[in-house]
């Protein structure tokens, strides 16, 4: 007998890519659980499936940096914040923060099924008693259009938010003159993705090569290095709130129209902003 559940959570992380650099993801989770029926003619009560495995997955790799401990140039020790991840290629990173900042994946590259398949094993290690098998699915939102990935911290968030190198992969919508602009979408997300957007007042020092962003948060202290290029500057925390309205204002100014951005954040959330005046 299985029991399954379609879209019970997504997850939201950054990874470390030894070929495009730090890159933001969302993924959907879909549940698979195998085993015999109890007392009660249940597997599992719905009600508990979907609390149970969230619980795991957001005390786990969600909102978290995945780190391909074998990868070429990767290189992991103990700090003062906690742990130190330094990369060398594509570009030199260098991030701090506390040990639950940070997944340690022991492959080369960050493989999504694989690490389907390690959460699924360490699931049905704790299953309940009437579950032999826990299986999980991440899958990619299918987007038709523009989209990119970002990573950024938010020091003011209560929750895991806070953590300096978490991420997600979201779709782009402007509007102009009440149609969708498709051009502006593809350019727009092309050139967000895989940027790390930083609030200023963070920045603790730059210049035309590097950019170091470190604040304190409720979880710890937390400190990233990267190419000044691969970063995006805003005057405001990198909210999707504010991200909308950056990007709608940007763009206002770039094409002298009005301009109204819906901002996704992962799946199926964001924010909307508008921007400029009528001529």
């Amino acid at each position: 007998m299985a029991l399954f559940v379609n879209q019970l959570t997504h997850i939201d992380a950054s990874l470390w890519c030894p070929e495009a650099g730090l890159k933001g993801v969302s993924w959907q989770v879909d549940a698979l659980l195998e085993g015999e029926l109890g007392e009660d003619g249940m597997l599992f009560d719905f009600g508990d499936v979907k609390p149970w495995i969230k619980h795991h997955l957001d005390a786990g790799l969600d909102h978290t940096l995945l780190v391909p401990m074998k990868a070429e140039g990767v290189s992991v020790t103990e700090c003062a914040e906690g742990l130190s991840v330094q990369t060398t290629s594509p570009y030199p990173m260098h991030v701090t923060g506390p040990r639950e900042a940070f997944t340690l994946v022991p492959e080369a590259i960050i493989d999504r099924d694989a690490v389907a398949r390690a959460l699924s094993d360490d699931l049905t290690a704790r299953r309940p008693e009437n579950v032999s098998r826990v299986q999980l699915t991440l899958s990619d939102e299918p987007i038709d259009g523009a989209v990119y990935g970002y990573s950024h911290g938010l020091k003011r968030h209560a929750g895991n938010c806070q953590r300096i190198a978490h991420g997600h992969r979201s779709r782009l919508h402007i509007w102009q003159h009440e149609t969708r602009q498709l051009t502006l979408e593809h350019d727009w997300a092309e050139w967000l993705d895989n940027r790390y957007l930083v609030e200023a007042g963070d920045i603790v020092e730059q210049d035309a090569k590097r950019l170091t962003c470190r604040y304190q948060a409720a979880q710890g202290m937390f400190s990233i290095t990267l190419p000044s290029d691969r970063c995006a500057v805003l005057a405001t925390p990198t909210t999707v709130e504010n991200i909308a309205r950056w990007l709608a204002e940007s763009i206002a100014v770039q094409t002298r129209s009005v301009t109204r951005v819906h901002a996704f954040e992962g799946f199926n959330k964001g924010a909307i902003a508008e921007a400029g005046h009528e001529r």
